[in-house]
Order: structure tokens, then sequence, then C-alpha cells
């Protein structure tokens, strides 16, 4: 999945075949309209994004990139 984001202020692309893969979580069980999993990468220059992808009453009903900061990273 490509996307460009803006974050901080500045437009980013956000690619998942070229950044690495740092961590990955589920919320709910599979089915559930309110679950979701997420999956965490950090891009060669150092920037972090969330994948997510849910059920329809998730926080991702669609599946979606999300920039987070290096803070919000650590507590992934």
């Amino acid at each position: 999945m490509r996307k460009t984001k803006m974050f901080e202020g500045k437009r980013h692309v956000y690619n998942t075949e070229k950044a690495e893969e740092c961590g990955h979580r589920d919320f709910g069980d599979f089915g559930d309209p309110a679950g979701y999993e997420e999956t965490l990468y950090r891009t060669r220059g150092g920037l972090y994004f969330v994948v997510g992808k849910g059920g329809e009453d998730s926080p991702y009903p669609t599946e979606d990139i999300r920039p987070i900061t290096a803070v919000e990273a650590k507590q992934f």
C-alpha cells in the first residue's frame, strides 16, 4: 500500500513495500464489526506510520495509513 499524507505540515509518501515492519496488534475477534488490526512501519527516513484495517464500526472501516510520531511508535 502506498499513500501520500500530510504530517506535521509536510507531505510524505508512505509505502509498506519499502518500509520496515516493526510491530502488529489486534483488537477484538475476527468478524467483530468493531475489531481491527494495526501494523507499525518505519520508513528509511525514520518516519513511523500505522496501517489499520478493520470492521465497519472500527476506527479503520477501510484500510488506511496513519502517520505517527516516534513517541507514539514507542508506545505501540
